[in-house]
């Protein structure tokens, strides 16, 4: 260490730590270097300020965009739904036409039974070829084994003429869509000693 006019000088790195100011002492580089770094600190955090605010823009914009891309799914859903019931609705519009006119030829009075029944059966064909083409099936019931997952057992009658746990009888079509139940068959089941 040096003397100098009086007072010690102190070898320091100033990018490390600078000293405390004694008491009369200048302390006019210290304050230029404190100003700067003032200055880029000052331009650093408007910089950072920016940033926020434009990712909290792009993040604001984001969520708007999702909103709408949520709410366009569930529109667009709701659309598909009422054009796939419309499309099933369109296949039995010539059944109901086919009841109306054979209400109106049974109101006749020259109408024949058998012209009635025949109609009748012709709207029974047209029922189940529109289920058939949207992919309703029957459950084929009389005199297969007893299948709970297929049908619901109403009664169990006792007969030698069917094998133990077999149909018997179907008092109510089941259905099936795209081998999905929809309605299980009503079912009597034979139960007998024969096995």
């Amino acid at each position: 260490m040096a003397k100098g006019n009086g007072k010690t000088e102190v070898n320091l790195d100033l990018d490390r730590e600078l000293p405390a100011a004694e008491d009369g002492e200048e302390t006019g580089p210290i304050s230029i270097t404190g100003k700067a770094a003032d200055d880029s600190a000052a331009s650093e955090t408007e910089k950072l300020k920016a940033e926020r605010d434009a990712l909290l823009d792009r993040l604001a914009r984001l969520q708007a965009e999702f909103d709408n891309a949520r709410k366009r799914a569930v529109r667009e859903q709701q659309e598909f739904r009422e054009f796939a019931a419309a499309d099933v609705i369109k296949n039995f519009l010539p059944i109901l036409d086919s009841f109306e006119r054979a209400l109106k030829a049974g109101g006749d009075s020259n109408s024949n039974s058998n012209d009635f029944r025949n109609g009748i059966e012709l709207i029974y064909r047209q029922f189940q070829d529109a289920l058939q083409k949207i992919g309703v099936q029957p459950i084929v019931s009389v005199g297969q084994p007893f299948d709970p997952r297929l049908h619901e057992a109403v009664e169990m009658v006792d007969t030698s003429e069917v094998p133990d746990h077999h149909v018997l009888d179907e008092l109510q079509r089941g259905y099936k869509y795209k081998e999905r139940l929809l309605r299980p068959a009503m079912v009597r089941v034979a139960r007998n000693a024969r096995g």
